[in-house]
């Protein structure tokens, strides 16, 4: 996700941060500064070691960030973790500077390994991570995401499919492949296990 953010960014909000992993990546290759928000009070405090601030709490209206206006804000795999999504996204115009950009990754509910189990196995089982994560809150496809964003007032700059199948699974790839072919590429967003979208507030 780190070729998404803006090259110019100086102040950073990475809403979800966890332990900090991927704020310190941006702090190192942007040479920005990086605010983490982090509900879960142990990567909270493992954070606070490589972020600049960090807030252990949720994202809204609780939360007091000084007034400050961030060039970037992130969602790496956070809005389907969200009961209201779409009030997150507008509550996000509070805190974006007037060129700000909105950096998430979303998972894929039509990611091909997904689609098998629902549709051949007759199976929707929760697990501990990945597209059915027990903790999931929103299932989201390239076509819902995008409508998300609209009608919060965003435009979609870009969205790229990230995670292909032929990463993950090779065999899983190859029937992908002759499925889409079959369906003259009907299903090609189902080869990606998420998406990731670059957004700016619609002028």
């Amino acid at each position: 996700m780190l070729k998404y953010i803006p090259q110019s960014s100086k102040l950073v909000l990475d809403v979800g941060c966890s332990s900090g992993a991927f704020g310190k990546l941006v702090k190192t290759k942007y040479a920005c500064e990086v605010w983490g928000i982090e509900p879960d009070k142990k990567a909270a405090n493992n954070a606070q070691q490589v972020l600049d601030k960090v807030y252990n709490t949720v994202f809204d209206e609780s939360v007091d960030l000084e007034g400050k206006l961030f060039d970037c804000i992130i969602f790496n795999d956070v809005l389907e973790h969200i009961p209201d999504p779409f009030y997150t996204l507008e509550f996000c115009k509070k805190y974006l500077n007037k060129n700000g950009t909105l950096i998430c990754s979303i998972p894929n509910i039509r990611y091909f390994d997904a689609m098998y189990h629902i549709i051949i196995q007759k199976d929707f089982k929760y697990v501990d991570a990945g597209i059915f994560d027990k903790t999931h809150l929103r299932f989201f496809t390239k076509k819902s995401i995008l409508r998300m964003f609209t009608q919060v007032g965003y435009d979609v700059v870009n969205i790229e499919g990230i995670n292909s199948i032929r990463e993950i699974n090779m065999k899983g790839y190859k029937n992908f492949k002759l499925l889409n072919r079959l369906l003259f590429d009907a299903i090609e967003d189902m080869e990606f296990l998420q998406f990731a979208i670059v957004a700016r507030v619609a002028v």
